[in-house]
């Protein structure tokens, strides 16, 4: 046993490399955290060590300490909470590349919940959103594989391929009796971050797929094209937005705010207690400005969910958020490979925790099929014969509210018909104030 031990910590000695960038980002070292947190328990030690062992010299197959070393720190992480994981190469390297924009694969945001993998968010465009997956889903199968008791990076690696291959996914749905099976080509996924069109003239849409490292600066040049015009009303979609870099979600919240606290959070480390402000001014020149939520909308997007909420800047519609309130540092154990650690708790600037409860909305629109009654042939005065013409000579207004968009999505038709009843009711005073113009 002695020997034993002699080797184990020499092989827990090449993970010397760890303390390095733990102290670098303001994390104790073991040594400092040993004199902090008390000394390690030595008997719980010689347990673990007993058990690595018996697997060493044991198992049917033979396992190099490397390996099961690897084993044993995803074994810890894998027991926190469900965004805590080790990231072996390619898991860091489409960490890396995420927040880019562009990286293969089916399009899915996921996470753990009951050893399952559930859908936080399908990505726009990606083939998990032409497939119909939607936020709550639950894998339950990869190609046959039980996803219970996969761990999400051994799942994640199932899910990886070739641009062009296939996988099958077993998917059981909130509110379906039996679950349904789906095929999905992999192929690369180019999120487009920002996109911005009117709706009418005079009413604004924007749309956020992912708050990526340069989503702040596509904000603020998406705005800058539409106050080219006049602008009576915005929509912020967020619907479906997984979150993504912190930076980004302040970056856009402070556009539309004049200064003031966008989020902070509380940690157990010193440094894990921050305060996130914009700076002043306003880059939307105050206009009313309606932010569309639902449960896939999570981290990030509850960050600008819940400022502009707390700020009274903007009405909050749609259904409840997904509730993802903490933060993850990833900390890189070698040039591939790192840990991604939960590390403090996101809260509102009223302080509110995001964490499991989310971002209720202010006006809750469920998402629902509509269809318009045909009122084609309905009859009105003007259409009678031998009528009296209009005393002013006027001429009954064009309809401009699209039937199509109150088909295709209820919500965002519900948003573009508040932001008109603000305007009418000259609503500007308010909460919701607004200039009209841009430069006026």
């Amino acid at each position: 046993m002695a020997v034993f031990m002699h080797t184990l910590f020499n092989s827990l000695a090449k993970l010397r490399f760890l303390v390095l960038p733990l102290a670098l980002l303001g994390f104790p070292s073991g040594a400092q955290a040993a004199e902090e947190e008390g000394r390690l328990p030595l008997e719980d030690l010689r347990i673990f060590a007993d058990i690595y062992n018996q697997i060493r010299i044991g198992y049917v197959e033979e396992i190099d300490d490397s390996t099961l070393l690897e084993y044993a720190i995803q074994g810890m992480l894998a027991n926190l909470d469900p965004h805590s994981a080790y990231l072996n190469k390619d898991a860091f390297e489409d960490l890396q590349t995420s927040t880019t924009g562009e990286f293969s694969g089916l399009g899915l945001e996921v996470g753990m919940e009951d050893g399952f993998v559930k859908v936080i968010a399908p990505i726009d465009g990606s083939p998990a959103a032409e497939a119909g997956l939607m936020a709550g889903d639950v894998i339950l199968k990869l190609n046959d594989k039980t996803v219970k008791d996969m761990t999400l990076n051994e799942a994640i690696e199932i899910m990886r391929g070739p641009k062009g291959s296939s996988i099958e996914l077993q998917i059981g749905r909130p509110g379906e009796s039996q679950p349904f099976d789906v095929t999905l080509v992999r192929d690369t996924i180019k999120v487009a971050s920002v996109r911005e069109r009117f709706l009418e003239p005079g009413y604004g849409y924007i749309r956020i797929a992912q708050f990526q490292s340069g989503t702040g600066g596509d904000i603020s040049a998406a705005l800058a094209r539409l106050m080219e015009e006049e602008v009576k009303g915005l929509v912020l979609d967020l619907r479906n937005n997984p979150g993504g870099v912190l930076g980004a979600s302040i970056d856009v919240a402070g556009l539309f705010l004049d200064g003031g606290l966008v989020v902070y959070t509380e940690g157990r480390l010193a440094n894990s207690d921050a305060r996130y402000a914009a700076r002043p001014g306003d880059a939307s020149n105050g206009v009313p400005l309606v932010v569309l939520i639902n449960g896939g909308s999570a981290s990030a997007s509850e960050i600008v969910a819940g400022a502009l909420q707390d700020h009274s800047r903007a009405v909050i519609m749609g259904t409840e958020s997904f509730g993802k309130g903490s933060v993850q540092t990833v900390m890189p154990i070698s040039e591939s490979r790192a840990v991604k650690l939960t590390t403090a708790l996101y809260f509102t600037p009223n302080g509110r925790s995001i964490q499991a409860a989310g971002i209720e909305p202010d006006i809750i629109v469920e998402r629902a099929r509509v269809t318009a009654y045909d009122t084609s042939r309905e009859l009105s005065e003007a259409d009678l014969s031998r009528r009296l013409d209009n005393a002013n000579g006027d001429r009954k207004p064009e309809k401009r509210v699209s039937s199509d968009l109150l088909a295709t999505d209820n919500q965002l038709y519900e948003a573009l018909t508040l932001l008109k009843g603000v305007n009418i009711l000259g609503g500007r005073k308010g909460p919701m104030q607004g200039t009209n113009k841009s430069g006026s």
